[in-house]
């Protein structure tokens, strides 16, 4: 099973934490990581802006990557959000954890 780290950058670290929290208490991802602030310098609608923002860098696997993405896009407040994957080389100890973290939904999380 291949390891995967998509990761979304948002200008509200709120959001980006409840991003974060849904991405869990789901299972679909096994961690998330939070970076920031980073200053974003970008192009949109004919200009230069520069804004700035948290990168949130989550590890999933490769079968539950599209839910990853489909999630983050739905609560994403931006346009055009930045979601990335990248696949990563991860030590088999590492991988096993991941595919065992996303594997199934956890019954009560976030219950309280």
């Amino acid at each position: 099973m291949n390891v995967v780290q998509v990761q979304f950058s948002i200008d509200d670290r709120a959001r980006g934490d409840e991003i974060a929290s849904e991405l869990l208490n789901g299972s679909l991802v096994a961690c998330v990581q939070t970076v920031g602030p980073v200053t974003s310098r970008y192009w949109w609608q004919g200009s230069v802006n520069e804004a700035q923002e948290w990168l949130f860098v989550c590890k999933t696997t490769r079968e539950r990557c599209a839910e990853v993405f489909d999630l983050v896009r739905l609560r994403h407040p931006y346009d055009v959000p930045e979601i990335v994957e990248h696949e990563l080389s991860a030590s088999e100890p590492y991988a096993a954890w991941v595919a065992t973290e996303t594997r199934r939904p956890r019954l009560g999380a976030g219950d309280g």
